[in-house]
């Protein structure tokens, strides 16, 4: 997680383990904790669970597996009136998959709360049933932004009682254009709610929402933060007019599934994608001399895991958020060794490992001692003692991006396309990655495995009961 914003106070995750009976709870919700063989908290629950149980906002950085829905479960359940049968709790989550995983949990941890009722409201399913459920009332709501707001704007779901809201994956909900919904889901609820966001990266943009939603919210983080330790570095002298060979090398033996390349001008930035792609490795370029369209697509494809490699200047890839990065290439070493920090900053973020490799050759050794200098520390300089790349080789993206010829102006949402592929169209809501909507177009990456199902579903489904035209926005092959 990055450094805490000013204004925001900030805690790490306890490194000794802590029962949760030290916690003010029931001793029925203790005893069935026991029961389900939640005795010792999990980092992130140790973390967060003292102040959600004091109603204070929060906002903490937790991956699946770590114990966050027991967190927010348990937080939101003790502060229900059982006695008031209204929507007391509202959980906003990206895919009905995980919505029904976190409504599991819910349930199970509420055994001991008798007659408590918690409705799910996701796309892909049934309007009707879900009207019936809510008309005989109800405590909790966990669901999709897209299906909470067709509810709200049919005037089937009442969310002035609301206590608390937990906005679960918030950054797999904005990676799926979720925000708009998200912010018009949340001006139907109280000021007075407590709301708690629940990120697994802490990107500018969650920081954006919060601002917007909470108040004086306490941040959390279990994991490291990011450090030149998690970044392994690897500089490479070439010879003179064996770049290339080096850089299909090292993608060939890594095998990363987001890698940017950085060269120093745009003409070579433009050869080394064209060379890329001739050998069998999906890359575009992100430079300068591509017109605005050209970019969005590019980078659209880039963030949503359709296109593995990105080789780019500096001053275009200005302003890139990709989560995850695995590795960073300087296919040139920068002659300024400030900036040859900031690219190698873009992996190893969140906790996670990355990879930088540099290349050189006798010429450039200058720039190498330059950064010795900078670093005050030696650099090992490596050799590649195998160059062979496997005949027939390709680096494949794990997704694929559909552009949809509309937009926002066509009233067209993230949930109506959510829904046209996962209704229907019976496609797993894992299986769909980012959605981005801009004016007259949006695109949708899909699982690679699945594209033709998918690409079949929205060419002859309706998307808001209308008809678009798709199409697969790049094929490398």
């Amino acid at each position: 997680m990055q450094d805490c914003p000013p204004g925001f106070s900030s805690i790490k995750g306890p490194s000794v383990t802590i029962d949760f009976s030290t916690l003010p709870l029931s001793p029925e919700m203790l005893a069935n904790l026991k029961s389900l063989g939640y005795q010792q908290m999990t980092p992130i629950q140790a973390a967060t669970l003292p102040a959600l149980l004091q109603g204070r906002d929060l906002i903490a950085q937790a991956k699946t597996g770590s114990g966050k829905t027991a967190a927010f479960g348990i937080g939101l359940l003790d502060r229900l009136d059982m006695t008031r049968y209204r929507i007391q709790a509202l959980v906003l989550c990206p895919t009905r998959e995980l919505a029904d995983q976190v409504g599991k949990e819910i349930r199970r941890l509420a055994r001991c709360m008798p007659n408590i009722k918690l409705v799910s409201l996701c796309g892909g399913q049934p309007f009707g049933p879900q009207v019936g459920s809510l008309e005989h009332s109800a405590h909790i709501a966990v669901g999709t932004p897209g299906r909470i707001l067709k509810h709200l704007q049919k005037g089937t779901l009442d969310l002035r009682h609301i206590e608390t809201v937990v906005l679960d994956e918030a950054d797999r909900m904005l990676d799926m254009g979720f925000y708009d919904d998200i912010a018009t889901v949340i001006d139907h609820t109280p000021k007075s709610r407590q709301t708690l966001l629940f990120s697994a990266t802490y990107p500018e943009s969650i920081q954006g929402m919060s601002s917007q939603f909470q108040r004086d919210p306490l941040i959390v983080t279990v994991d490291a933060t990011h450090s030149d330790s998690q970044i392994k570095q690897h500089f490479y002298e070439v010879e003179k007019g064996q770049r290339v060979n080096t850089l299909t090398t090292l993608l060939a033996q890594h095998k990363p599934e987001s890698t940017v390349v950085f060269c120093n001008t745009r003409q070579q930035c433009q050869e080394v994608a064209d060379e890329l792609q001739q050998r069998g490795f999906e890359a575009l370029p992100l430079h300068g001399d591509l017109d605005q369209k050209e970019r969005n697509q590019v980078l659209v494809m880039f963030a949503n895991k359709s296109c593995p490699i990105l080789v780019a200047t500096d001053v275009a890839a200005r302003g890139l958020d990709v989560k995850d990065l695995q590795a960073v290439i300087n296919f040139e070493l920068s002659r300024d060794p400030e900036v040859h920090i900031h690219r190698i900053g873009r992996t190893g973020r969140a906790g996670k490992k990355g990879l930088a490799f540099s290349l050189f050759i006798a010429s450039e050794a200058h720039r190498v001692n330059a950064l010795e200098a900078y670093l005050k520390s030696a650099i090992k300089i490596e050799t590649l003692k195998n160059r062979a790349v496997e005949e027939g080789f390709k680096l494949q993206s794990p997704m694929v991006t559909f552009c949809i010829d509309g937009g926002r102006k066509d009233k067209v949402r993230p949930g109506d396309i959510l829904g046209a592929l996962t209704g229907d169209g019976g496609i797993p809501g894992d299986r769909v990655g980012k959605i981005d909507i801009f004016d007259h177009i949006a695109y949708v990456a899909i699982d690679r495995t699945i594209r033709k199902k998918a690409l079949k579903q929205l060419s002859e489904g309706k998307i808001k009961g209308r008809r678009f035209k798709v199409r697969r926005l790049i094929s490398f092959s």
